[in-house]
């Protein structure tokens, strides 16, 4: 085998090392796991990740697209956590019910993969809603992303956290060398920016502030795979309907992720191609919700990394994927791992999934706006942002079969989306 192929696929195993090492961690801090099962959580996130990536390419839509941890699942399954314990809910109720909810939700995935629902579910997800879902997706991560670079606590413990100076001026620092980066130097250096951050911060992070980790003691325990670590299965109807509802929007990565290719491969996605990826997808989504993992979809990002290094081949990312499935085979790999200070993550994925903002207008640009019109994508943007902006405590007088969903920003805005381009011909309407 050529030695680029390899070196190729070294590459893709930073990138998906990138863009998933940070989720299992916090999820895990959210619902605060003890450190054995944070790496645990971080280990099986590397092996199911690296599987889902060779399984898409070899099986299912058949292009180097990275399988991930969805954004959308991360983003809302932290809020969630955030806002029931405001509302009082316990954890273990919580997780339960988010189990629940994503095996379920794997299984409608499934099936819309098997049937070729797909097809017509893509008629709901234009220019306008994609617009209008990149960009709420962005703004939710980010929210994320700036709390961690500020040394804010994930889950209950963020309601009387405080913004920690030392940590937050390092986290600017390792946003600024991340950009520079991304600017100033070559495609050579430019393409392991992510990875350059990440290193360079954890270094800086262990000098400033003397970090004392566990990662040796970790490592050497033998890290077993636990059901729903998260909590027993549990019904609560309104937390399993945000979930449900969460899945079916989730396939508009899918549908992003896949069109965002098609002029890099110059042909059009199949129905094939669209059923096998979503069987996919929905199939390895269904175990996450046994092992306690965030759930899967077709990475958009993939689509900057592919135009940045020209390289469209198969076989590099599915030698990505088979590294990546090695390194969670390895307890010592996971244990040093599950150390990365948060801050140094978040401040790395902050420059990362600012870039959600160019695929908005991206989006956006194929739509004519008007004086009129324009109120298509503007409410749903506004009522979406200013959802995430409010305390969960406005909520509490709901019904509690509505309130894990009216609470969250990012849904709201792209269900009123989706429902105000299927009830108005919006382009009849201005000049």
């Amino acid at each position: 085998m050529k030695a680029n192929n390899w070196l190729s696929g070294i590459q893709w195993l930073f990138f998906i090392f990138t863009n998933i090492v940070v989720i299992p961690i916090t999820v895990g801090e959210a619902f605060e796991l003890p450190q054995e099962s944070i790496v645990s959580l971080l280990q099986l996130s590397f092996i199911v990740t690296g599987i889902a990536c060779m399984l898409q390419a070899l099986v299912g839509h058949g292009r180097a697209v990275m399988e991930g941890q969805s954004g959308l699942w991360w983003g809302v399954i932290l809020t969630l956590v955030t806002t029931a314990s405001a509302q009082g809910m316990p954890l273990d109720v919580l997780g339960g019910s988010i189990s629940v909810g994503v095996i379920i939700s794997g299984i409608i995935t499934v099936i819309i993969g098997l049937s070729g629902l797909g097809t017509y579910l893509a008629k709901l997800f234009n220019s306008a809603v994609m617009g209008v879902f990149m960009f709420l997706l962005g703004a939710q991560l980010v929210g994320i992303f700036m709390k961690g670079m500020l040394g804010i606590p994930f889950g209950n413990a963020a309601e009387s956290g405080s913004i920690q100076l030392p940590i937050a001026l390092l986290s600017i620092i390792i946003v600024t060398i991340v950009i520079f980066i991304n600017i100033k130097a070559k495609l050579s250096i430019r393409r392991y920016s992510l990875l350059i951050g990440i290193i360079a911060g954890w270094i800086l992070y262990i000098i400033l502030f003397d970090s004392e980790t566990s990662a040796a003691g970790i490592a050497g325990l033998q890290v077993s795979v636990t059901l729903f670590p998260f909590g027993n299965p549990k019904v609560d109807i309104g937390i399993i309907i945000t979930i449900v509802l969460t899945g079916l929007l989730n396939i508009a990565n899918t549908f992003g992720a896949l069109k965002g290719t098609n002029n890099i491969y110059r042909n059009e996605t199949t129905n094939i191609q669209y059923r096998a990826s979503f069987t996919i997808t929905g199939a390895v989504s269904a175990i996450s919700g046994f092992l306690g993992l965030v759930p899967y979809s077709p990475y958009v990002s993939s689509i900057g990394f592919l135009k940045q290094t020209g390289d469209i081949r198969r076989l590099p990312f599915v030698l990505g994927g088979f590294l990546f499935v090695l390194m969670g085979l390895i307890p010592p790999v996971g244990g040093f791992f599950s150390t990365l200070p948060l801050s140094v993550g978040s401040a790395v994925l902050f420059v990362s999934y600012v870039l959600l903002f160019h695929s908005s207008l991206d989006f956006f640009k194929q739509v004519k706006f008007n004086t009129v019109n324009v109120y298509r994508s503007a409410v749903p943007l506004f009522v979406g942002i200013i959802i995430m902006t409010m305390p969960a405590s406005y909520f509490t007088t709901l019904p509690s079969i509505i309130r894990p969903l009216v609470s969250n920003g990012l849904l709201m805005g792209i269900l009123l989306a989706i429902v105000l381009e299927s009830i108005v011909d919006w382009d009849r309407y201005g000049e």
